[in-house]
C-alpha cells in the first residue's frame, strides 16, 4: 500500500505577529530549529516505510517560497496544488484524494497541517504504522495527542473501544474547545487526547464517505480540479469552481459525522506553536527559564521568550514577558496574553496598515526587495535578484526610476536599448518606459533602486511579458 503524504500549507499565524505575516506566515518560517516548519514537516518523514514524496497544498501567493523552500533541502514534491481560496482542511484533502486516487486506486493519505512541531520523531513514526493497521481495517485514522496539561485551546477526542489494531482505538466523540473545569477533568480522565488535526486514510473510502455527507464538496473539488491546469511547476485550481466549495474541517464535514472514526494515541512532544507562549514551552531555557534568540542581552529577567532579529535587543527586570524584534516592528506582551496578538493584526488590518502582511523584505520568484528609506514622492529600495533569475517586461504610469548596481553583473533593457551593467555603474528609467532587470552572472545582483513620482504603490506595474505567469 503506497503511502502518500499531503502537506496543508494554508494557515497565516496571526498570533506569532510580527514574525509570521500574510506574505511570509509560520510555516514558512524557521521559528524553532534550522529549517522552516514547512521543512521539518517534510524532513521528518524520512524513514517511514513506503513513503512517497510529499504532495502540498498551499496559498496562491506562497507557491514560489514553497517551491524553493523544498528544493532546498532536496525534495522534488510529487505537486503542488494552489488554492485560489481558502475553504479550509476538508476541501483541500479532497482535491489531494482526487488527484491520488486518479493515479492509485489504492493510495492513502497521511495528511499533516505544515506548521506543527513534533520532537520526537521515532514515536511519530510509530503511531503512523499503527494507524496504516487501522486504514486496512477499514477506519479513517485521527491521531490523538496525548495530553499533559489542560489546555483550553484545544480541541479534544474521547477514545471508545479498543479495536486491538495495534492501540488504536474507536472514537467515542469529538469536543470542541472546553473550559478550564472541563480541561482539567479530561485531563484526570485519562480516556481524552488533544485533536492533532493529523489525519490518515485511504483515499477511496475518504472520498466515498465525503460524498455521502457532503456531496457538494466532492462535486466543487472535482469541478475545480478539472477547470484547472498545469503553470509552471504548479497545479492551479479552477478560481469559480473551487470558491463555489462549502468550507469546512475535516472534523466537522466527516470525522464527527462517520461511524468508522479510529483514533491512535499519540505521545510525540507535539505543538501547534498557536502563540509565542508556545515556543517559550518548548524552547531551551536559560537557568532563569529565559529562551532568547539572537542578538539580547539580558539582566534580571525571569520566564520570558526574548527574540532579536536585526538589532540588539537589551531587557532588565521583567518577568514573563514576549519581546519580538523586527526590522519595523516590536512586540511586548505579558506572555499570559500572548493569544491576544492577533487583535494587533486585526488592528492593523482596520487601520489600512501593511505590517499585518508584508516584512520590510519581500520575496519574490525572482529575488527579493526590502524598503530603505521612504518620503514625499521618493522611495529607496535595495533588490536582489538570484542568478539566472528575470524580473518582469513592465512599466510604470506614475513613477521614474534610478538603479545603481552594488555587486554583481544586470542586463538591462529599458525600451529598444539592452546594457549590461557592472558593479558601480547606474542607470536611469524614465516614467513610462518599457523597462527589465535580469542576473546574467552566476551571483546574486544586487540594486539600489531610488523612485520617484506621484505614486510608489507595487500596484502600479503593467507587465507585458513574466517568465514566472503572474498577471
Amino acid at each position: 500500500m503506497a503511502l502518500h503524504p499531503v502537506i496543508l500549507s494554508g494557515g497565516s499565524g496571526t498570533r506569532l505577529w510580527p514574525m509570521s505575516r500574510a506574505a511570509l506566515p509560520k510555516q514558512l518560517l524557521p521559528l524553532a530549529g534550522e529549517h522552516t516548519m514547512v521543512q521539518e514537516t517534510v524532513l521528518r518523514l524520512a524513514g517511514v516505510p513506503d513513503i512517497g514524496q510529499p504532495l502540498v497544498v498551499c496559498n496562491n501567493d506562497h507557491r514560489f517560497l514553497i517551491a524553493e523552500q523544498m528544493r532546498a533541502i532536496g525534495v522534488e514534491p510529487a505537486a503542488i496544488f494552489l488554492e485560489p481560496v481558502g475553504r479550509n482542511t476538508a476541501p483541500a484533502a479532497a482535491v489531494a484524494a482526487l488527484h491520488l486516487v486518479a493515479h492509485d486506486p489504492d493510495a492513502v493519505m497521511l495528511l499533516l497541517p505544515a506548521d506543527h512541531l513534533i520532537r520526537d520523531v521515532p514515536a511519530f513514526h510509530a503511531a503512523i504504522v499503527a494507524g496504516i493497521k487501522a486504514v486496512e481495517a477499514g477506519y479513517l485514522v485521527t491521531f490523538g495527542i496525548v495530553p499533559d496539561s489542560a489546555e483550553t485551546g484545544y480541541g479534544y477526542i474521547q477514545q471508545g473501544d479498543d479495536l486491538g489494531l495495534g492501540g488504536a482505538r474507536r472514537v467515542q466523540c469529538f469536543v470542541e474547545k472546553p473550559g478550564r473545569e472541563a480541561a482539567e477533568a479530561y485531563l484526570a480522565g485519562g480516556d481524552y487526547f488533544w485533536n492533532s488535526g493529523m489525519f490518515l486514510f485511504r483515499c477511496r473510502q475518504f472520498l466515498d464517505e465525503l460524498a455521502v455527507l457532503n456531496p457538494a464538496m466532492v462535486q466543487a473539488c472535482d469541478a475545480a480540479l478539472r477547470a484547472g491546469g498545469s503553470d509552471l511547476d504548479f497545479c492551479r485550481l479552477g478560481k469559480a469552481e473551487f470558491a463555489a466549495c462549502p468550507a469546512d474541517s475535516i472534523d466537522y464535514a466527516l470525522m464527527e459525522r462517520t461511524s468508522h472514526a479510529a483514533v491512535v494515541p499519540a505521545a510525540i512532544g507535539w505543538n501547534d506553536i498557536g502563540a509565542w507562549s508556545a515556543l517559550w514551552e518548548v524552547g531551551d531555557k536559560d537557568a532563569a527559564g529565559n529562551v532568547a534568540r539572537g542578538d539580547v542581552y539580558l539582566d534580571g529577567v525571569t520566564g520570558s521568550l526574548l527574540r532579536a532579529e536585526s538589532r540588539m535587543l537589551a531587557v532588565i527586570g521583567v518577568d514573563n514577558l514576549v519581546v519580538v524584534e523586527t526590522k519595523d516592528a516590536v512586540l511586548v506582551a505579558d506572555r499570559a496574553r500572548a493569544q491576544d496578538v492577533k487583535q494587533v493584526v486585526e488592528y492593523l488590518k482596520r487601520n489600512g496598515r501593511s505590517e499585518h502582511e508584508f516584512h520590510t523584505r519581500v520575496y519574490r520568484p525572482w529575488g527579493w526587495y526590502e524598503g530603505i528609506d521612504a518620503g514625499g514622492r521618493f522611495q529607496v529600495k535595495r533588490i536582489s535578484v538570484k542568478p539566472g533569475e528575470k524580473l518582469s517586461l513592465q512599466m510604470h504610469h506614475h513613477r521614474a526610476e534610478h538603479w545603481v548596481v552594488v555587486s554583481g553583473t544586470a542586463r538591462v533593457t529599458c525600451d529598444d536599448d539592452i546594457r549590461i551593467l557592472s558593479e558601480n555603474q547606474s542607470t536611469y528609467i524614465p516614467l513610462g518606459a518599457t523597462h527589465r532587470l535580469e542576473n546574467p552572472g552566476k551571483v546574486p545582483l544586487q540594486i539600489i533602486e531610488v523612485q520617484s513620482g506621484a505614486y510608489l504603490g507595487e500596484d502600479d506595474i503593467v507587465r507585458f511579458e513574466d517568465i514566472y505567469k503572474r498577471s
